[in-house]
């Protein structure tokens, strides 16, 4: 594997840790220290902090950027079905598996969501529970919460 570029974006939900390079976007993370933005951005991740912005802002629905998250084959086929689920939209974790073509998978769908590397790009924070709750989220309930508000129309505030 290529060398990995990073760079760092403080979006309205905290810092966002950007890795990539010119094969793609390796991941998304949320980092609970704040941390400066990145004052030289590699050129492999422009692209992508610029779109993060746009999304924010509220100019952007969905994203136009070569992703390339690490995980099994498993793991990717349900990151790629996320991809599916639309701006604005929700889908239940029983729903995901029944795309997926394993409604017994719910578990293993919701593990893999959780591991999830791409976040925002690769929208897990759009899989709730069958009853509406706003269940599991890697980086944080109150994140999950902002951004299906966010998508949603719902006036935001910023929290960094």
């Amino acid at each position: 594997m290529s060398k990995l570029d990073k760079a760092y974006y403080n979006s309205p939900l905290g810092t966002l840790e950007i890795t990539g390079n010119n094969n793609g976007i390796s991941s998304i993370l949320f980092k609970d220290e704040n941390i400066v933005d990145s004052i030289e951005i590699p050129l492999s991740l422009q692209k992508c902090i610029t779109q993060l912005k746009e999304y924010f802002s509220g100019a952007r629905k969905t994203f136009e950027l070569v992703l390339q998250p690490v995980g099994t084959k498993f793991q990717r086929s349900v990151w790629n079905e996320l991809l599916k689920v639309p701006f604005g939209k929700t889908r239940s974790y029983l729903e995901q598996s029944k795309k997926l073509g394993d409604v017994k998978a719910i578990r293993a769908v919701a593990s893999a969501n959780g591991k999830n590397p791409i976040s925002i790009i690769i929208p897990c924070h759009r899989i709730i529970g069958s009853d509406g709750s706003l269940t599991g989220y890697a980086g944080g309930i109150w994140r999950k919460k902002w951004l299906l508000e966010h998508e949603s129309g719902t006036k935001q505030q910023t929290l960094f």
